[in-house]
């Protein structure tokens, strides 16, 4: 297959080029800087430098390539959050997805189908509540953030396109994300869960992040939210649990969500909300996870 996929440099889109090469697929990364990009990720037979304004361009480079995958938007974590961030938050997500619908509707020989990222974080913070892809969304920034970034790519629907939001939980790789940030602290024997413990910690492996996403594109069934999670949610205090187990380290220094308010401001919320979610489609769909148990998953990764 010819497979697009724009801001394809993070962690997600590195392993998702990968295999995707693997298999034999043809691969156009689309970024704001194609020579950064290649740098990064060497998977691409195509690098085409794209400023994310001029959708025109974008029509001529996807033009009768099988699927497009929207990868973009700055990451959650990666600031501070104060109102600049927020407003970039935002920005990167659903001002970018809106030109890759229009570029995407503007094709001639227009892709079969539309993968667009999403996040749990759609849910907001439910607590107990056992979330599935037709749960209502949530009422705070990163919820509301969500939604519109999914409607951003509604308008390829009409177009006969089918159309895929991947709502992704924390995903775990030891490359870089959620789970290196929480290393060095129980490396130190400082280790332990966020806030009081008790919210649910939707997770998942990179590998099954992956192949859900490559199972999306070849099941012509799976259209709209779609979870990327494992089936066994975890809460954060067990999550810490066997995190420290695998480690051979101690688990038990909370970090209070006050202080983890003065740490990295109001993105503290987000780190310790509750989000029970289970990937319903992705089970209903005939998807078999590689890893359901969080200590399966964390020592593949750690051991």
């Amino acid at each position: 297959m010819k497979i697009a996929i724009i801001g394809g440099t993070g962690l997600i889109g590195i392993a998702l080029s990968k295999e995707l090469k693997n298999r034999g697929d043809e691969i156009l990364l689309i970024s704001r800087d194609s020579h950064s990009a290649k740098s990064k990720n060497k998977f691409a037979v195509k690098y085409f430098k794209w400023d994310y304004k001029t959708h025109q361009h974008l029509t001529v480079q996807i033009n009768n390539y099988d699927a497009v995958i929207n990868l973009t938007g700055e990451p959650i974590t990666g600031k501070r959050w104060n109102n600049s961030y927020m407003d970039e938050l935002r920005n990167s997500r659903i001002e970018i997805t809106k030109y890759v619908a229009e570029a995407i509707c503007n094709c001639s020989e227009k892709p079969k189908v539309f993968i667009s990222s999403s996040a749990t974080g759609f849910y907001g913070n439910v607590k107990n509540e056992i979330l599935n892809e037709n749960s209502n969304s949530g009422n705070d920034f990163l919820a509301k953030l969500c939604v519109d970034w999914e409607n951003a790519s509604e308008k390829v629907a009409t177009e006969n396109i089918r159309l895929v939001h991947i709502r992704t939980g924390v995903v775990l790789t030891k490359e870089g994300g959620a789970l290196k940030k929480m290393l060095l602290p129980y490396r130190l024997f400082l280790g332990g869960p966020l806030g009081n413990g008790n919210q649910w910690f939707p997770w998942i492996h990179i590998q099954d992040e992956v192949g859900a996403i490559i199972f999306a594109i070849a099941n012509d069934k799976i259209k709209g939210p779609i979870n990327l999670t494992a089936p066994i949610p975890v809460k954060m205090k067990d999550f810490s649990k066997f995190l420290g187990k695998v480690l051979n380290r101690p688990s038990f220094f909370n970090v209070p969500k006050l202080a983890l308010r003065m740490v990295v401001g109001k993105v503290a919320d987000v780190l310790v909300s509750s989000q029970r979610v289970l990937p319903q489609k992705l089970l209903d769909s005939g998807y078999k996870f590689k890893f359901v148990e969080v200590e399966d998953a964390l020592k593949d990764l750690l051991k």
